[in-house]
């Protein structure tokens, strides 16, 4: 029926190592004896603990009294399905990754299962190797979930990260950098893309420090003509200029004993960046027009989309600023790179827009969503937060589809486009074909460096290495660092 189990092992700090804190166990809900079986012998040998149910009433009872980290579910169950059962066993136990298993698999049928929450689908007879490594991210999935989820609550009741939504490693990284350095009088440089929210991050440094109460004032050094940017910064006095009717404090001043925040500093002129300096040597400056020299305690945030270090080497930026602002160098990862975190994001401006318009909370449907996992949101955040705007104002339902998603989301939408092409594909025809994508897709992230990815899988890098070979993944060689 199947493959002998595989002699590989997991690698250290894998989820059924001895490093497990305890033993991870798995209900096995199928009606077949044999099946329930020769799935306990597998899981066993693996260092599962295994209980097994026969039918869905028994199952629930089980579910109901014992605490489980995975179930695999029979599809073809009697009297109440595996797909009818699942969302009674997903309303028990939210959190807790179901399999299923079938021997009749269709694309309705996966397209079912995942509609009603199952982690993934398996075929009989199925490939042991491949079950365990299924059986394994599943679980692993669901622990760092957890694990996030708690970072985050601890987080958040320690500190204000404002509307900073993240649960993804470069996130939480960024939310433990933003609290540990916040509380300090050091200037700091966020780099990042356009849209990945780099304001966001300056206000939760000031929300976060001890200048919380004072002001936080933001100025786009980029959007400010240069030849008004030094009033703008440092105040003038009247008569410093033809329009300058009367004296006028500068931000430097409104800012006193607050932040600063210098947004798109890269496009500040050579002039400016000089007199930028003297300030954060000096900490101190004179009115246009002005005599007397004035100080203030005020701490500088700067933010820039474009390398600093590239605009010093092509005589675009002064070096010596350029390394009185990278004291502190916080880099914001575009949405690209964190895309398990775009359910959070459009959850969050769903429900923001959806108050804001007066209307019931709305909600994506699981196509919009592919859609949106499928994209490369070259706007990161921003681009984001317009189409789930777009979404609720031209909505008429609780739930968003996808044909209200704007036209460049779409026209990139795998799921949608591999459907199309192949109406007729088998289970096994869409699920080689979303895998290979996968796996494509990682390799090229870690740089074709096949360990690392295989690490990133949980799974042994032999198993990785067969099923480049079986996908026949086109594997490219790796760039020099």
């Amino acid at each position: 029926m199947s493959k002998a189990v595989a002699a590989d092992r997991l690698p250290p700090g894998s989820l059924a190592s001895s490093e497990s804190s305890r033993t991870q166990k798995v209900l096995i809900i199928d009606d077949e004896a044999g099946i329930r079986d020769s799935l306990e012998t597998l899981l066993t040998l693996e260092g599962f603990a295994v209980e097994m149910a026969g039918d869905g009433s028994a199952g629930l009872d089980l579910l109901a009294s014992n605490t489980y980290d995975l179930v695999l579910l029979d599809l073809a169950l009697p009297g109440e399905s595996g797909i009818d059962l699942l969302p009674r066993i997903k309303a028990l136990v939210p959190e807790m990754p179901v399999i299923m298993i079938t021997a009749y698999g269709t694309v309705g049928n996966v397209v079912d299962a995942i509609h009603a929450g199952a982690a993934n689908f398996v075929q009989k007879p199925w490939d042991n190797e491949k079950l365990l490594a299924d059986i394994r991210a599943a679980i692993g999935r669901t622990q760092a979930e957890q694990e996030v989820v708690q970072l985050k609550r601890t987080l958040k009741q320690r500190y204000s990260f404002q509307n900073l939504v993240g649960k993804s490693d470069p996130m939480l990284r960024l939310f433990e950098l933003v609290a540990q350095v916040a509380p300090s009088r050091s200037t700091v440089l966020i780099q990042g893309e356009s849209g990945t929210g780099k304001e966001l991050v300056a206000k939760a440094i000031h929300a976060n420090s001890p200048r919380r109460d004072r002001p936080f004032i933001p100025v786009n050094t980029g959007s400010v003509p240069s030849d008004l940017l030094e009033s703008t910064l440092f105040g003038h006095e009247r008569g410093a200029f033809t329009s300058a009717v009367a004296a006028k404090k500068g931000l430097f001043e409104v800012a006193d004993g607050g932040t600063l925040f210098l947004d798109e500093i890269g496009t500040m002129s050579m002039d400016m960046q000089a007199k930028l300096l003297r300030v954060l040597q000096d900490r101190r400056f004179m009115h246009l027009g002005g005599t007397q020299e004035l100080q203030v305690d005020v701490r500088i945030v700067a933010a820039t989309n474009v390398n600093l270090q590239i605009a010093v080497k092509e005589g675009r930026f002064r070096e010596d600023l350029f390394y009185r602002l990278n004291v502190i160098c916080l880099e914001l990862p575009p949405l690209r790179s964190r895309k398990e975190d775009i359910p959070l994001l459009a959850a969050h401006f769903l429900k923001f827009y959806s108050e804001e318009n007066g209307l019931e909370n709305r909600a994506l449907s699981t196509e919009a969503l592919r859609v949106m996992m499928d994209y490369e949101w070259p706007g990161n955040v921003r681009e984001l937060e317009n189409a789930m705007e777009r979404g609720v104002v031209l909505s008429n339902a609780p739930e968003i589809h996808a044909d209200l998603l704007p036209g460049q989301l779409r026209g990139n939408s795998y799921s949608t486009a591999l459907l199309e092409q192949k109406p007729d594909a088998s289970l096994f025809d869409v699920m080689e074909d979303i895998e290979k994508r996968i796996i494509a897709d990682r390799l090229e992230r870690c740089n074709w460096n096949q360990t690392e990815a295989a690490e990133y899988f949980r799974i042994p890098l032999s198993t990785l290495n067969q099923k480049i070979k079986r996908l026949a993944v086109e594997v490219r060689k790796r760039s020099r660092e």
